[in-house]
Order: C-alpha cells, then sequence, then structure tokens
C-alpha cells in the first residue's frame, strides 16, 4: 500500500469549509482546563464538519498559542461561541430544540457503540478534566453516553473521548450523507477488510 500524499487527500479550502454542509452536532466543553484539549477537539470538530463548539466557564478561547498547537489552524474554521456559564449554553440549545447528551459515567448511561440516532439536532458536553459535568447541568441532558473501559483507570482524555463519541454519532446518524463527508473516499467498498 502507498502512503497518501497531502495533494491527494481532497481538503476543502478553509473558505469552502465555511460554506458547506455542517453535521447537526454540537460540542460542549464544560470548564475543561487543558488547552490542548480544546485544541485537539477544534481539529477532530474540523474533521467531522462539526456544527459548532461551544466553549463554557473556565474553558480558554481562541486565538490562544497553546489551542493551535493542537487545533493547527482549526480554531479558525469552526465555528465557536463562549458562555459564561455551561447551563445558560444548554438551555440556549433545548430551546433550539437539540437533543442533550452528557459524555459522563453516570446511572442508565448508554453506551456509545449502541447509540441509534435519527435525522436530528444534537449536543454533546464534554466535563472538567477532574470534576466531569457539573451535576446541575447532568440535570438538564436527555441522556448519557458513556465509553466502556475495562482496565485500572476510570476515565479518558478529554480529546480521546470527544474523538470516540463523535466518530460514534457521526457513524450512528444519517450523516453520512453530507456531500462533502466521504471518508476514504479513494478506497473501494466491495474490499471486505476494509469495511
Amino acid at each position: 500500500m502507498r502512503k497518501l500524499k497531502i495533494t491527494e487527500l481532497k481538503r476543502l479550502s478553509p473558505e469552502d469549509f465555511k460554506q458547506t454542509e455542517k453535521i447537526p452536532l454540537i460540542v460542549v466543553l464544560d470548564n475543561v482546563r487543558s488547552l490542548h484539549n480544546v485544541g485537539s477537539v477544534f481539529r477532530t470538530s474540523d474533521a467531522f464538519l462539526i456544527e459548532a463548539i461551544y466553549l463554557c466557564g473556565i474553558t480558554a478561547t481562541p486565538p490562544h498559542a497553546e489551542i493551535h498547537k493542537t487545533a493547527l489552524g482549526a480554531e479558525d474554521t469552526v465555528e465557536w461561541q463562549y458562555f459564561k456559564n455551561t447551563l445558560d449554553a444548554v438551555i440556549y440549545l433545548k430551546q433550539k430544540n437539540y437533543s442533550i447528551f452528557a459524555v459522563e459515567q453516570a446511572e442508565n448511561s448508554i453506551t456509545a457503540d449502541k447509540l441509534m440516532l435519527e435525522n436530528h439536532r444534537y449536543a454533546i458536553i464534554f466535563g472538567n478534566e477532574v470534576k466531569g459535568i457539573d451535576q446541575a447541568v447532568m440535570d438538564l441532558c436527555d441522556a448519557c453516553i458513556e465509553i466502556p473501559q475495562f482496565g485500572t483507570k476510570h476515565s479518558l482524555n478529554i480529546s480521546v473521548a470527544a474523538g470516540i463519541v463523535i466518530w460514534e454519532i457521526f457513524r450512528a446518524g444519517p450523516f453520512q450523507q453530507v456531500p462533502q463527508c466521504v471518508p476514504l473516499q479513494h478506497l473501494s467498498h466491495s474490499d471486505p477488510k476494509l469495511f
């Protein structure tokens, strides 16, 4: 197999990205302290054409050199908004008819691989690296997504968790129909080893 050149990846320009239809998904960061996590979420959100990121509480906002280190410019393509209080962001999303999912370990959670989504608008919330999502925010969520873990640790880094959950939402929903969202388009669907 031959590694693809950067010119073969058919990437969107920042201008085209802004004009492209987005997946109806908002990522909410609830008091996330690590700027590297924030930057990584921007980069993952760019990769999957996420509608926007809501940065709440102590979560840093662009422009910032530490965010840029991991976002690599995605902080300039993905729409974002700042809310002083995460509850205000969640209330706003509920008024706009988004289904709100916490990504947390909680009673009656749904494992990420069991998600079944309809053609609807969604928001996913990731909490503080130590305290998680505030309980008052959890109380307003429609459901909770949990990533199964089997080792000695009880949590994943937000940047890793965001990648897993965003992929599972993309995979579980009707979002593959977005025209520019054709992952691995250079591969054949007839190859059973790849799909």
